[in-house]
């Protein structure tokens, strides 16, 4: 079995089960998950994502939107301190 045939067998359960290890430390059975297998687990996931839009992929961030930002007038901006003594 080649890693595109095993790619195509993970199922949404499989996928689920192995971003939990990953997160827990843990198999569902209770097994410490070790380092190798938490980097191959890791690299499963991230080949499978790729199938799914960018949106919908582990640890996407949406782009920063300026709707959400206040508004600042340019005259504030510039506006200088003075300290008074």
């Amino acid at each position: 079995m080649d890693l595109q045939q095993l790619l195509e067998s993970i199922t949404p359960e499989v996928y689920e089960s192995l971003k939990r290890a990953i997160e827990i430390g843990r198999w569902p059975d209770g097994r410490t998950i070790s380092d190798g297998q938490r980097e191959l687990c890791i690299q499963a996931v991230i080949a499978y994502d790729q199938r799914k839009p960018a949106d919908e992929r582990t640890g996407y961030v949406p782009p920063k939107s300026t709707a959400c930002e206040p508004v600042v007038p340019a005259a504030e901006e510039q506006k200088t301190l003075k300290w008074k003594e």
